[in-house]
C-alpha cells in the first residue's frame, strides 16, 4: 500500500487509493490489524479528497449580470 503522505496527494491520486484500499477490504484480502490501518488511512484519504472538493466549490465562479461571484450548491443542484 502506498504511503505517500496524504497532504501531498493531488485529488485522482487520493481518490484512486481509496478506492484501492475498499476494493481490498471488500475482497476480504486483508488481515485484521492490516484493515485497520487500511481503514484509517482510508478515512483520511476520504477527508482530503472532501476538503479538496470543497475548495474547489469555492472558486468556482459564474458570470451572471455582469459580475463574477461565487457559486452556492443550491444554484449548481437547482440546474
Amino acid at each position: 500500500m502506498d504511503q505517500t503522505p496524504i497532504a501531498d496527494l493531488k485529488f485522482e491520486a487520493a481518490l484512486a487509493e481509496l478506492e484501492a484500499i475498499v476494493a481490498s477490504m471488500e475482497g476480504g484480502q486483508l488481515e485484521l490489524e492490516a484493515s485497520i490501518a487500511a481503514y484509517r488511512r482510508g478515512m483520511d484519504l476520504m477527508k482530503h479528497c472532501q476538503t479538496q472538493l470543497t475548495d474547489a466549490e469555492r472558486q468556482i465562479r459564474i458570470f451572471e449580470d455582469g459580475e463574477l461571484r461565487e457559486i452556492d450548491r443550491a444554484t449548481l443542484e437547482g440546474q
